[in-house]
């Protein structure tokens, strides 16, 4: 049986490269994904991300066809409410008279309740007919119904009490602890109040996002834009509508990655330094730290003429995180949705994985000369 052993194992290295070729490989080669940029017909662009380069695709049109969507600055507004049609007021007249034409015998008070604020900002008073209220304040409205009735019943005094209808809430309907409608204290209640008073933004909530809808139109930003930037706590306005939900953005991890997977970005920005960390970094054993690559498509108004963009549709972005120019601009260079982020699998593993081969293949004879 010894003698055969060089046979057999000079035959097994003769087959070995034949069966490599065969072999279920992992990762692909940053060499293999680029080897089309050399021909002429190649339909994607190769832009090495380093520090010059960097101002460059700042430049360029997003990549992706969603509009962004606008928010609206902070702005002081009164710290009194005013009332709105829909609202409800309930009134108390007081008359200490004997002979008062509004209460009874032995009676001092009267009681106007849940009285609705017409179209027209009316409503209607025993004695004294409509009484425009619509737009003033509670001590406002309250004092022009005084005057109203001294007309009437010099000893009155009345007390006014409102409540909210629809054009003084607004709606927290989804994200937080406790949606549903909430009466505007005043013309200077923010979103960042409104989500408080909701109890905050559920537990578990990927960087949560924003949308605003009044009338017709939507506005959108994130709770960590208005919590670094108070400016943008926008003031609301009665029947606006609050929906929180957790970002939908996406990136994809490929190849020698701690993790293949689809991951929702975790915050407003994710450069390629951040999507490593959240992929699960590099695989120490498998990936080239040279050869990370983001694979990019842009519309194809990108590369229409006079706009400045990228050559083709396509993109291939490379980044060597070997040096210290790459590790920088790596944590520079801007990740997009839908952008797939691929580590590549260094070139020495193909020797690795031949020297494993060839080590097995000996073992097993050894144990069969055994």
């Amino acid at each position: 049986m010894r003698p055969i052993l060089p046979l057999l194992a000079a035959l097994g290295l003769a087959f070995l490269p034949a069966a490599c070729s065969r072999l279920p490989g992992g990762a692909p080669a940053s060499e293999e994904v680029l080897r089309e940029t050399k021909g002429e017909a190649a339909d994607f662009a190769v832009y090495p991300v380093t520090r010059a380069f960097l101002p460059t695709v700042t430049q360029w049109p997003a990549p992706s066809q969603e509009p962004r969507l606008p928010w609206l600055g902070a702005s002081q507004g009164p710290k009194t409410q005013v009332l709105q049609p829909g609202d409800r007021v309930s009134i108390a007249v007081w008359d200490s008279n004997d002979n008062s034409l509004l209460t009874a015998p032995e009676q001092k008070v009267v009681q106007l309740q849940d009285m609705v604020v017409s179209v027209n900002g009316d409503i209607f008073m025993p004695y004294v007919g409509s009484v425009s209220i619509g737009g003033l304040t509670p001590d406002l409205a309250r004092e022009k119904l005084q005057v109203a009735l001294e007309n009437i019943v010099p000893s009155a005094q009345v007390q006014f009490n409102m409540t909210e209808g629809r054009n003084n809430s607004v709606d927290l309907v989804s994200g937080v602890i406790r949606p549903g409608s909430y009466p505007m204290p005043d013309r200077n209640y923010s979103v960042m109040g409104l989500i408080a008073a909701g109890g905050g933004i559920s537990a578990g909530m990927n960087n949560p996002q924003i949308r605003l809808v009044r009338g017709r139109n939507i506005y959108g930003t994130s709770v960590q834009q208005l919590l670094d930037k108070p400016s943008l706590d926008t003031r609301l306005h009665g029947g606006d509508r609050i929906f929180v939900e957790e970002d939908e953005r996406y990136f994809l991890s490929f190849g020698a990655t701690g993790r293949e997977d689809l991951h929702i970005f975790t915050k407003d920005e994710v450069s390629a330094m951040d999507a490593m960390a959240i992929s699960g970094g590099l695989q120490d054993s498998k990936a080239d730290p040279k050869g990370l690559l983001v694979l990019r498509e842009y519309p194809a108004a990108a590369v229409a003429p006079g706009v400045r963009g990228p050559r083709r549709t396509r993109v291939v972005f490379t980044l060597d995180l070997s040096s210290a120019d790459g590790l920088f601009s790596a944590r520079q260079f801007k990740i997009q949705p839908g952008d797939l982020v691929m580590a590549t699998e260094s070139p020495i593993n193909d020797a690795l994985t031949v020297s494993n081969i060839v080590g097995n293949f000996f073992g097993v004879f050894s144990r069969i000369g055994g």
